[in-house]
């Protein structure tokens, strides 16, 4: 075992949160939807109680509801917001918009993807024509009060003239993303801090390369001889990553593909504990206050239900699931 991780990356969920991650930060949250949220962190944040964070990432699910639904958010700027087929858009965000609890701006898919790109790669900007005559481009969600203040860009956008094109050629231009904090949940780490994801890998990688400090949640832990075999298949190098914490099934209820897929039966339980306040404190006291670890929160799931998800080792995912 190498010092490198074992002396100074691996940590508990806890150390790793206390010590990366502080109130008004700029987190990125890696996944998409039901796959690969890094939830064992994102309970961990809401039980340190941590506030006031600028919340930034492509698309979300489960892992975003519940920190906007735990009163950690105050800044928000994302592409889409849902749960699949059992929120297509998350509760707890919408409630919190529709209420004015949070203040948001939304990008497509696409130029977020190229904001992430854009600070991995240290530039201050991107350009695209992605937008144009939508009203992407039109309305601004932010005030120009919260304009400048932390990380919020001064400007949404910047539309101009295409300086090689003609005269009536607009580009848009993009403000960059350097979150303070990347998570991510992978299926594999190096001794070394090597990291590994199997399967797609959404704009994990470019929010971790443009992030100030990123924080990787695991299934396993390989031998250097073990990560070195087909580097192809590696993501992220051992210097960018800050903490490493090793934890089966930290993306849970999400999948994680080759482990396991996303637990129906849990998000159907959420949702409808979602859709009132009282059921959904009940729901963080049950499923995060209450549980002190991984462990525990494993058990409570139960091992009749961690067996129905358990990913086909060739296919990568639960055949045969009801997934109603």
């Amino acid at each position: 075992m190498t010092q490198d991780i074992f002396g100074t990356k691996l940590m508990s969920e806890e150390e790793a949160v206390s010590k990366f991650i502080k109130n008004g930060d700029q987190l990125a949250l890696g996944g998409f939807t039901v796959n690969r949220n890094p939830m064992l962190i994102i309970r961990e944040i809401i039980k340190q109680g941590i506030r006031d964070l600028h919340v930034v990432c492509h698309s979300h699910g489960q892992g975003l509801d519940l920190l906007i639904g735990a009163g950690c958010v105050s800044y928000l700027e994302i592409a889409y917001g849902g749960m699949g087929r059992f929120a297509p858009t998350c509760i707890r965000f919408r409630k919190a918009v529709c209420e004015g609890l949070i203040k948001i701006d939304d990008y497509s898919n696409y130029q977020m993807s190229l904001r992430f790109l854009g600070g991995a790669m240290g530039l201050p900007f991107m350009v695209t024509k992605s937008g144009l005559e939508t009203d992407l481009v039109k309305i601004d969600g932010f005030s120009k009060e919260d304009r400048g203040k932390g990380k919020i860009a001064t400007k949404k956008l910047e539309i101009t003239r295409n300086p090689f094109g003609k005269e009536n050629d607009k580009v848009v231009l993009l403000p960059s993303l350097n979150p303070d904090v990347s998570i991510i949940h992978a299926q594999y780490v190096g001794e070394d801090g090597t990291v590994r994801i199997k399967g797609l890998t959404f704009a994990d990688l470019e929010q971790a390369n443009s992030a100030s400090r990123v924080i990787v949640t695991c299934e396993e832990i390989l031998s250097r001889s073990e990560i070195r075999k087909d580097p192809d298949q590696n993501s992220l190098p051992p210097f960018l990553i800050d903490a490493v914490v090793k934890a089966p099934m930290a993306a849970h209820p999400t999948a994680c593909h080759y482990f396991y897929d996303y637990d129906p039966a849990h998000l159907r339980m959420y949702a409808n504990m979602a859709s009132d306040d009282g059921t959904f404190e009940r729901y963080l006291k049950e499923w995060v206050y209450d549980i002190p670890d991984q462990a525990a929160y494993l058990e409570k799931v139960g091992l009749t239900q961690l067996a129905r998800i358990k990913a086909d080792p060739f296919l990568g995912y639960a055949p045969g699931l009801d997934r109603k």
